[in-house]
Parts: structure tokens; C-alpha cells; sequence
């Protein structure tokens, strides 16, 4: 079998479904960031086991989670609270967790996003994440948009779970949107991508995980990335082919971007890629689940 782990924080809101669609699952935990609202209430209430640890970094937060929970199972699948599981998926990750030869030690799933009522089925940044994984063969680097390395195997599940990153409105995505591109100006005015930019591995290294952050190093030394973000989402992605929902979803994507530009040019006037910046990470109350 599988355990669950949901990274929380100020999640009373959406843990509630979250929960529900994990409850094939006889080993649920909750990490939570030390919230100030109804969410560890709600999580025992719904027989979730729960742990609380100050939040530093989404990458360690999550190391942290992997760590330290006395898991029941081998295998743990990591979910943030606004995303949900379903039968069909679980069942899937149980056949192939159960089947899984010794050098496998993680498995990637689709991920469908959905706004303004709609499922995004081309407007996606990515649709693939590494969120089933074998406990003591995997650890996080990079504090925002985090990379996974993997001691082993990444194989793939056929079916998919969704996401409702807008569960909690407009208003929210953007607190938080600010936060996430005020932590990714901070990499690129301290240059800590550098070492990671390599065009042969971004192409043809065998690792998904060695060639995206190499593909994201690339994209940091890229001129006009707030236009290529929307003209990669509408066009390359399909975005259009989502109407209203598709065009308006890549044109805040291409705002984010803009914003970690902005910051980023203000951090290098300033001489650092460290100062404080609104939605510190450290200070304020945005922070998992995404």
C-alpha cells in the first residue's frame, strides 16, 4: 500500500476535499506549516495524522516531511491541499508501487489544472509531476519550483489528478504569485542557475529532472520571458484551444514572469540578490500547500 503526506498551511478551506479523496488511504499525514486557522482541527477531525514544523524553504519543507513522519508504507504520495487524488489514479500507483522492481523509486503523474470552471487541457507550464515516490531514494533542492533528485528509476502513471489553484480566488494566486516570483528573482540576481545551464543536457540528458532544471536554467538567460511564457502557453501548448479560460490563464502566467523581471533588475540596483522583499518567505503566511 501507499501513505499520504499533504503539505499545509492556513488550508481549513480545501483539506476537507483533499482529505476525501485520499480516504482509500490507511495512513494519511498532514505537514503542516504551523497554521494560524482551523487546519490541524479539521485534519484530526478527519483522522489525519498531524505534524507541524516552521516553514523555511519549499524544499526543505518537503525533505522535512519525507524525513521525519514515521510512514506506515514504503511509498508516500506528496500532495498539496488544493489537489485531488481519485480511484482510478490510486488504483494505478497501488498496481505499480506493488510491482515495482528495487532500482524504481518514483513514479511521475499528469496533473490537470482547472480555472474559471473550466480543465486546462493544453495551457499548462507542465503537466507532469513526481509526486508518488519510494521514502529514503528521493530529495528536493531549490527553495521555490523545486526539483526532485531521485536515486533510482522515475517511471510513469497513465492516469492523472487535478488541481484547483484558484480554489481560493483570484485574490490569493496573486498574494501568492508574489511571493514565488520575489524567491525566483532572488535566483537569477545571485546567478545560482549558472552552474545548471547545459543546452546537451536541457536536450537529451535521460533524467526528466536533470533536463528540466537545466531547461529552466536556460530560460532564466533568455531576453523577453514574460512574452515567450504567453507565446509558449498559447501557442506551443495549445493554450488557445482552451478559449476565455486558456488565454486568460497564459496572460497571468506571462504577469508572473514580468514580475520576477521587475524584481529582478530592482534586486541587482540594489547590489543584492538578498534584501527583503514583500512576502518574505521567512515573515509571511504564504507558504505550502500551492
Amino acid at each position: 500500500m501507499i501513505s499520504v503526506v499533504i503539505l499545509t498551511k492556513n488550508e481549513e478551506r480545501d483539506l476537507p476535499d483533499c482529505l476525501a479523496s485520499v480516504s482509500f488511504c490507511d495512513d494519511v499525514h498532514v505537514f503542516d506549516s504551523c497554521s494560524t486557522d482551523r487546519t490541524q482541527e479539521v485534519a484530526r477531525a478527519l483522522g489525519a495524522h498531524v505534524h507541524q514544523r516552521k516553514f523555511d524553504s519549499y524544499a526543505a519543507q518537503r525533505n522535512a516531511a519525507l524525513d521525519t513522519i514515521p510512514f506506515k508504507h514504503p511509498w508516500v504520495f506528496i500532495l498539496d491541499a488544493d489537489e485531488r487524488l481519485n480511484p482510478v489514479v490510486w488504483e494505478e500507483a497501488v498496481k505499480a508501487t506493488t510491482a515495482a522492481p528495487p532500482e524504481v523509486h518514483a513514479y511521475r503523474i499528469r496533473r490537470d489544472d482547472h480555472f474559471l470552471g473550466h480543465h486546462l487541457r493544453h495551457a499548462q507550464m507542465m503537466a507532469l509531476y513526481t509526486r508518488l515516490v519510494r521514502v529514503g531514494f528521493v530529495h528536493y533542492t531549490r527553495d521555490i519550483n523545486e526539483f526532485l533528485e531521485v536515486k533510482g528509476e522515475t517511471r510513469q502513471l497513465e492516469n492523472r489528478f487535478d488541481h484547483y489553484s484558484f480554489s481560493k480566488g483570484l485574490d490569493r494566486w496573486f498574494d501568492k504569485h508574489n511571493l514565488y516570483s520575489s524567491m525566483e528573482a532572488r535566483i537569477v540576481a545571485e546567478r545560482s542557475f549558472e552552474s545548471d545551464v547545459s543546452l546537451r543536457t536541457a536536450l537529451f540528458h535521460h533524467d526528466f529532472h536533470t533536463r528540466r532544471r537545466a531547461q529552466k536554467a536556460i530560460f532564466y538567460l533568455l531576453p523577453g520571458r514574460p512574452v515567450l511564457r504567453w507565446l509558449y502557453l498559447m501557442f506551443v501548448r495549445r493554450g488557445l484551444l482552451d478559449g476565455k479560460a486558456g488565454l486568460i490563464y497564459a496572460t497571468l502566467q506571462a504577469m508572473y514572469e514580468w514580475q520576477i523581471v521587475l524584481k529582478t533588475r530592482e534586486m541587482l540596483a540594489a547590489g543584492t540578490g538578498n534584501m527583503g522583499l514583500a512576502g518574505d518567505p521567512l515573515h509571511g503566511d504564504l507558504v505550502p500547500g500551492r
